[in-house]
């Protein structure tokens, strides 16, 4: 299996190269090396370049973003919000041809590829209606002593580091929330899938004035450069748990905010009271195998009641069975390639050792096009069971298109494995009995728990969405991400003084 390597610097520019995703400073282009973009799908086909944004990049477009914060800021919540909202129709209107490149960059089916493209102007648009929430300072007291405010205050330069999993999606996230209350922003989309959003930033950047957003692909370099650099006082960062640590070291610098959300290894529950019928077992089939497995809150590992266990292998393995592996672009395939090398490598070897450790690995699904099969990253979907409930693959975030199934016979059991993990972003509990799902899922050490459903759809915009443990600080989505764009400031307006310690005058 051939690659171009992901280390080639390409220097001038290629004309026969189509889409490139260069560092983008005040509407400016500047000048970098580039590396290849390649199809995961089909890894001779490079698609496009991406830059590989330096420090000296994050410098530049740090202060842009700088210079353009007193104007930005100074408008009005509503004037903001109008200007988001135009942005958001007009990425709409560039959309089109889109969700095609991101199945091109990243490897996902096309309906998967439509659902992240379109969440930019999705959250623009639910942004934009709370303006209302920043308008006004509250009223905290309010008599003879005088009067109390409270206000959210922009923070200034954000930094948002974005993965390459659901690129556009996750990264407006932490954009539209940033961009309501007042900040700028400087984005580094990911190297493995960056071209779709560099696209869609590019539209943004146009709608709104000179330097509030800036873009600096790239890698390492350019991550940890936004991370530490003391004239960004917040940043959004999604990934692994480990490269979170590494981000919070160094936003110590000058004490950033920061939201983090991190790694998971998401536990689904099918208590005694479930009934296994088509509806529970094809709702998990989503839940586990949307996006090649790559995705944060996807479920990992499923645990089913002693008394259903056997009638849900069965019917289980049968679903996942019917699923077509193949390039995302064609519509017979229902999932495709994992996104790049390390993580093809990764999935692999945990389910070479699963095996050699004695677990029942099922290999499962359809190739598609069998001939071309070792020129992507392809992997067939994989049910693992007769498997230790202290596994590597059950205590791991596999990122992948494999899961294990394990059996229970008490909610205390269930319970105490759900919770015996370093992760705690989401769980779901799959029952008849709605008032007994609530009651494990109260005892659950995670931030979301889902009756009945666990999949993209699932953690609407509006709830707020983050993890326990090593899944994450902070919450994103809804007015909570809002609010940890801002400052809180209390303006106190004393007029009777006679009442304060301390000797009177």
């Amino acid at each position: 299996m051939e690659q171009t390597p992901a280390g080639t610097v390409l220097t001038a520019p290629d004309d026969a190269v189509p889409h490139e995703a260069a560092v983008l400073v005040a509407g400016q282009r500047l000048a970098s090396d580039f590396q290849p973009v390649v199809n995961p799908a089909r890894l001779s086909e490079v698609i496009g370049r991406v830059a590989l944004g330096t420090a000296e990049h994050v410098d530049q477009a740090v202060a842009a973003a700088a210079a353009a914060f007193p104007a930005w800021s100074q408008l009005s919540p509503h004037e903001r919000a109008a200007r988001l909202g135009d942005a958001a129709a007009a990425i709409t209107a560039a959309a089109g041809p889109l969700a095609e490149l991101l199945t091109r960059e990243q490897g996902k089916v096309l309906w998967e590829s439509r659902v992240d493209v379109g969440g930019a102007a999705h959250i623009l648009g639910y942004y934009t209606g709370l303006a209302d929430r920043l308008a006004e300072d509250e009223v905290f007291r309010s008599d003879a002593r005088g009067t109390i405010w409270s206000g959210r205050r922009p923070m200034g330069v954000t930094g948002v580091i974005v993965p390459w999993n659901s690129p556009v999606y996750l990264a407006f996230l932490g954009i539209a929330p940033a961009l309501l209350a007042g900040n700028t922003v400087v984005v580094k989309p990911s190297e493995l899938a960056p071209l779709t959003l560099s696209a869609v930033l590019r539209v943004l950047a146009d709608a709104l004035p000179e330097g509030v957003v800036g873009v600096v692909p790239g890698g390492g370099e350019a991550g940890a450069a936004i991370a530490a650099h003391h004239g960004i006082r917040k940043v959004f960062f999604t990934g692994s748990t480990a490269t979170g640590q590494q981000v919070m070291r160094a936003a110590a610098g000058n004490l950033k905010n920061i939201s983090l959300e991190l790694g998971g290894n998401d536990p689904a529950i099918v208590l005694e009271s479930a009934v296994v019928d088509d509806r529970l077992v094809d709702e998990l089939v989503q839940s586990v195998f949307t996006a090649s497995g790559q995705i944060c809150f996807n479920v990992k590992r499923i645990y089913v009641h002693r008394s259903h266990h056997d009638e849900f292998v069965e019917r289980y393995t049968a679903a996942v069975d019917r699923l077509v592996v193949g390039d995302g672009l064609d519509p017979r395939s229902t999932m495709g390639p994992v996104n790049n090398r390390p993580q093809f490598e990764r999935v692999k070897g945990l389910l070479e050792r699963t095996r050699a450790a004695g677990a029942t690995v099922t290999t499962l699904g359809r190739r598609l096009d069998p001939d071309t099969w070792d020129d992507g990253y392809f992997l067939q979907p994989t049910v693992v069971t007769d498997v230790e409930p202290g596994a590597e693959l059950v205590t791991c975030e596999q990122f992948g298109p494999v899961v294990p199934v394990l059996p229970f016979d008490t909610d205390d059991e269930a319970v105490a494995l759900a919770n015996d993990s370093e992760f705690g972003l989401a769980a779901s509990v799959w029952s008849q009995d709605r008032e007994h799902a609530l009651r494990v899922a109260r005892r659950l050490e995670c931030g979301s728990v889902f009756l009945n459903v666990h999949r993209i759809g699932a953690s609407d915009v509006s709830m707020p969405f983050g993890g326990f443990k090593g899944s994450g600080i902070g919450r994103g989505h809804g007015i909570t991400a809002l609010e940890a764009c801002t400052e809180l400031q209390t303006i106190a307006d004393h007029v009777d003084v006679s009442g304060f310690p301390g000797p009177n005058r």
